[in-house]
């Protein structure tokens, strides 16, 4: 995907004149080693087996990038989302089974996908039951035409791609977590952490993160206050002063991902580890993936459990949906 010619003019001029990025509402997470990926009752094969990895220092975005931090990179930039743009059914094919038929013109306008709650309990292996392909649905209309921002100002920002968020991290000076990065900093500095609080239940006493309390996707209890997306911050921060490291929406990372990856390196110690070289996803091997972290409001044990801090999540990197942030890190030398 080309960068379009303001944002690449934008950054060009920020380069000559010596910018430097700033490390406001940033969190510097120290240097470590720890036990990488889960071997517990709920870690999916992709978590495991655990092993030893190294990351050096380096600063985090307090907060999941929110709509008003994402609306000053537009407005610089001229910047428009994959999801606000008519997708190219060339490109789109390419991560398609050969001989994938070309849907209705209909279907190829822009849009992105929006969370539906279903009338009653649905099967949990069929996501088409809770997803609905919205058009007009993007960061600025999170559930279509007729929805917008205003007054969510600090909501994290949605229907995010990869490409997005690569976009807006280098307008930034800034850029994506590798999942290494990522996971010890949602550790909080405690390296046996299920739960970037600890290892208390998510349901257990005061809420704790945005995620889905009640039933899969047809009732929740709002516990934590929210049905679908929560302002940053709503909850108390993990030992870091890093808040929503679980739930409110997945967080985009710059690593490939590739379900047997840990294989791969369980037996010796990688240091600042940058993931796999290509993507990996037996489920759907035609299609290239990027990791996700963290969970959304839509986690819940039935489902996903995703507010674990080893919990992995794939996704093409074209894709946006309702539940799909981000946030940056910064090299202490850049």
């Amino acid at each position: 995907m080309q960068t379009p010619a303001r944002l690449h003019a934008y950054i060009e001029s920020k380069s000559a004149s010596n910018f430097t990025p700033d490390t406001t509402g940033m969190i510097l997470i120290p240097a470590g080693t720890f036990m990488m990926g889960s071997d517990n009752e709920q870690a999916s094969a992709d978590e495991w087996p655990v092993h030893k990895v190294s990351v050096s220092a380096f600063y985090m975005d307090r907060t999941e990038v929110t709509n008003a931090q994402f609306k000053q990179f537009v407005d610089a930039t001229g910047y428009v989302t994959l999801a606000e743009r008519t997708p190219d059914w060339n490109e789109l094919s390419k991560s398609l089974p050969p001989g994938t038929a070309k849907p209705h013109d209909s279907l190829l306008q822009a849009a992105s996908l929006v969370f539906s709650l279903t009338q009653g309990p649905v099967s949990l292996l069929d996501f088409n039951q809770w997803w609905r392909w919205q058009p007009g649905a993007n960061w600025k209309h999170p559930q279509g035409p007729g929805s917008n921002i205003i007054g969510k100002e600090h909501y994290p920002v949605v229907h995010i791609s990869w490409f997005d968020a690569m976009a807006y991290c280098e307008w930034a000076g800034k850029r994506l977590p590798t999942e290494a990065e990522w996971e010890w900093a949602a550790k909080g500095g405690r390296d046996n952490n299920i739960y970037p609080w600890g290892n208390e239940h998510v349901n257990a006493g005061k809420p704790k993160a945005n995620s889905w309390d009640g039933y899969f996707p047809y009732y929740n209890e709002q516990k934590d206050g929210y049905v679908r997306s929560s302002p940053v911050a709503s909850y108390p921060s993990n030992g870091y002063g890093l808040h929503d490291m679980a739930g409110n929406v997945w967080e985009w990372c710059s690593d490939w991902y590739d379900a047997t990856y840990y294989q791969s390196v369980a037996n010796v110690q990688s240091n600042n580890p940058k993931g796999p070289e290509k993507s990996n996803d037996p489920q759907e091997p035609f299609s290239q993936k990027r990791s996700l972290r963290g969970g959304s409001f839509l986690c819940n044990d039935s489902y996903c459990s995703g507010y674990r801090v080893a919990r992995r999540m794939k996704s093409t990197p074209d894709t946006g949906l309702e539940h799909t942030g981000f946030r940056c890190v910064k090299d202490l030398e850049q």
